[in-house]
């Protein structure tokens, strides 16, 4: 009987070490994923894309990306949110002539502005929309597709140029323009951790 618990104890161990190292094999390649779970990984591995080749971007693709932001959290679940999916060459274009910022939308082929409802949330929209931009990075990386946040919101220049081709009502304000599409040449990660950034129960001055 202790030789047969012994072994089930041996099978057991066995198990949970193929199970935790299914997903942590090292990829010389990509050193974020070793050791992480896919979420985490995912996490790790976005970045910031800015040049895209030619090919369309999926619709549900697209919807993925817009599910995801509509995920996020919501101060009092208003959901203040509103998106505009711009697919139209000329409209692209003149956002990219338009934006200081936004010279990939001349190459990206699609763009996503989330825009914030000041009605429905006076205070937290720009803190909601910003958490919803975040979830379409992090969507469009683990989709293979690039991305990066083009900031529109506070600038009046930006706001104008945006609202001139969306055609946006006065409470419906841009906050970023996302253009989307799939990376042109190898993208690799920044590595952002910085320990001297984390502070215990207070500030310490360093």
């Amino acid at each position: 009987m202790e030789i047969r618990k012994e072994l089930w104890r041996i099978v057991w161990a066995g198990l949970v070490v193929v199970i935790i190292g299914s997903g942590c094999k090292p990829d010389p390649a990509n050193p974020t994923k070793e050791k992480y779970n896919p979420v985490i990984t995912n996490i790790l591995n976005r970045k910031s894309v800015r040049q895209y080749t030619e090919r369309p971007v999926e619709e549900e693709k697209v919807e993925l990306l817009l599910r995801a932001g509509m995920a996020s959290p919501s101060a009092r679940d208003l959901r203040p949110w509103e998106f505009i999916v711009i697919k139209n060459r000329p409209t692209l274009d003149s956002l990219a002539a338009a934006l200081p910022f936004g010279k990939m939308l001349a190459q990206a082929p699609l763009a996503i502005v989330v825009c914030g409802d000041t009605v429905r949330s006076e205070r937290l929209w720009v803190e909601d929309c910003a958490m919803v931009a975040q979830n379409i990075l992090l969507a469009a990386e683990s989709l293979n597709l690039g991305a990066v946040f083009t900031a529109v919101y506070p600038y009046p220049d930006r706001l104008k140029a945006v609202n001139k081709y969306t055609r946006l009502p006065a409470h419906i304000v841009p906050l970023t323009i996302i253009p989307v599409g799939y990376p042109q040449g190898k993208q690799t990660p920044k590595d952002k951790f910085d320990a001297k950034k984390i502070h215990y129960e207070t500030y310490s001055h360093r």
